[in-house]
């Protein structure tokens, strides 16, 4: 059966069509624009009660029946549990991914968003709030940067965590953040930008 993706083009929502081109699922996708204030309408209400993309609908969810997710962290380990891939099975290396992903969730994603907005979308210059989540912005590069010098991917072999942390890093150059500065990131980032199923997953809602 086929996934219903309602996404866009944002690094939340491109984590979403990333693991489902990995795990090789069939889905339609759903162009929710943000910009047009889209993700507000009641009918996308009704899936994602926080207004917020990405979202899915899976007609064939675990008990049989349809299941309507939001919240791209959930999102993810649905589709791993649902497919048996990209998430450990030993309970060790489950949790390893899991606090990745969580590091992902809680700052990798939100402190970043944050540079985004006041480096870029503001509607007046904040030097303050430019240099503090810049700053952090950079903080959690280094710490992304060291835990990268002890292996290839975030949690031992390539999984979920590294699906929701690569579209974040993708927009570097939005972040001031130059990967030379940060040499494992830029051969995590590489590698991974070479994978097939990410450049599809990337180039979602198109």
């Amino acid at each position: 059966m086929t996934i219903e993706l309602y996404t866009w083009s944002t690094p939340n929502g491109r984590k979403i069509s990333i693991a489902l081109e990995e795990l090789g699922l069939d889905y339609s996708v759903h162009p929710i624009n943000i910009i047009k204030d889209e993700q507000f309408a009641p009918d996308f209400l009704k899936i994602s009660p926080n207004n917020k993309i990405p979202a899915i609908v899976d007609p064939d969810g675990p008990d049989g029946k349809p299941i309507s997710l939001f919240e791209s962290g959930a999102i993810l380990l649905y589709l791993a549990d649902k497919t048996g891939k990209f998430m450990p099975t030993d309970a060790r290396a489950r949790y390893d991914a899991l606090q990745w992903l969580m590091w992902q969730m809680g700052g990798f994603g939100p402190m970043l968003g944050q540079a985004h907005h006041f480096r870029r979308f503001a509607k007046e210059q904040v030097p303050y709030a430019i240099e503090r989540y810049t700053n952090e912005t950079r903080r959690l590069y280094g710490v992304l940067d060291k835990h990268l010098q002890g292996g290839e991917h975030l949690a031992g072999d390539y999984s979920i965590a590294d699906m929701a942390t690569f579209p974040w890093a993708a927009r570097h150059e939005w972040h001031g953040i130059a990967l030379e500065d940060f040499p494992s990131v830029k051969r995590w980032y590489d590698a991974v930008a070479a994978r097939p199923a990410v450049q599809k997953g990337m180039a979602v809602p198109g």
